[in-house]
């Protein structure tokens, strides 16, 4: 079974769309569909549904796609242990990265990564703390970051770094110039929150729980899926909200926005590495895992 074609079929069934996987891919769409036919002739079967300009794996599709994940993950670490052995870290690596970890913190530690290891390639993928933790679970990415610590039985964690979830306004909201407010002044404003499955969203609601509070509470005026959105919209006056002080840290500098901190209630997290409790990790993976925690503990001592 020719690797090549089995790496095209998987673009394709995780796109969607042949047109899609042959952009990522680089190549022509004729070219990715003469590679989906011919391993769906060497099979014998139907692999991908053409539903209009869309697809979706047939149920013998979904059944290779599984397989075709391991072997393709095989191959590439057995070309990273070979060059491992040799002395080189190189090869490509997919990782997941929820919001505020996967914008504003694994970017720079990939730039410092592949500052030592300039042959490597790192591929990030952005999406909420509940869509990474799947990822890892699928094995369509080896590493997440999240901002939540996983709950399924497939994953385990280990902490990278401290967060602190703060109050953002706008520069010229009337507590703009506060250091604190009061869990009851935060009741009577307006108030955009991260949508569900946000690890933030997710702290925010476990720190209220704790003091015998919900979201019902407050003046909930808009849910956006976006930290930059909600940024952009505290500074056009829309409401406050509760981010990351790692995500408005330029913000907060140029004084477009000010961060407050709730004298009664602490709002603290973690970033959590997530990783796969029983797939074996590439030469790679091992490595960038390593060099994610002795960068997290030296900004940490």
């Amino acid at each position: 079974m020719d690797l090549r074609r089995l790496e095209i079929f998987v673009k394709v069934a995780e796109l969607g769309s042949f047109s899609r996987a042959a952009e990522a891919l680089f190549l022509t769409q004729p070219t990715v569909s003469e590679h989906v036919r011919a391993l769906e002739d060497e099979l014998g079967v139907q692999l991908l549904d053409r539903l209009g300009r869309g697809t979706t794996p047939t149920r013998a599709g979904t059944l290779l796609l599984g397989y075709a994940l391991r072997m393709l993950t095989l191959a590439r670490e057995a070309v990273q242990a070979i060059e491992q052995f040799q002395g080189r870290v190189s090869g490509e690596l997919t990782i997941g990265g929820s919001s505020i970890p996967g914008e504003y913190v694994v970017p720079a530690l990939i730039g410092a990564f592949r500052g030592k290891y300039p042959d490597v390639r790192i591929s990030l993928l952005i999406g909420s703390s509940r869509e990474v933790q799947q990822w890892v679970e699928e094995g369509r990415v080896e590493i997440g970051v999240v901002g939540a610590a996983p709950s399924g039985r497939a994953l385990q964690a280990r902490q990278l770094m401290d967060d602190e979830i703060v109050v953002v306004v706008g520069a010229d909201h009337p507590w703009s110039t506060r250091k604190t407010v009061s869990l009851d002044e935060l009741k009577a404003e307006p108030m955009i929150v991260r949508e569900r499955g946000s690890g933030s969203r997710e702290t925010f609601e476990r720190a209220l729980e704790g003091v015998g509070l919900d979201l019902g509470a407050f003046r909930i005026v808009g849910e956006m899926a976006s930290t930059q959105a909600i940024k952009q919209a505290v500074r056009a006056g829309v409401g406050l909200s509760l981010i990351s002080r790692r995500a408005v840290l330029d913000e907060c500098r140029a004084r477009l926005l000010v961060c407050v901190t709730i004298r009664d209630l602490t709002i603290s997290r973690a970033f959590h590495l997530v990783t796969h409790r029983d797939r074996s990790r590439s030469p790679l993976a091992q490595a960038f895992l390593a060099f994610l925690e002795s960068s997290a503990a030296a900004t940490q001592t």
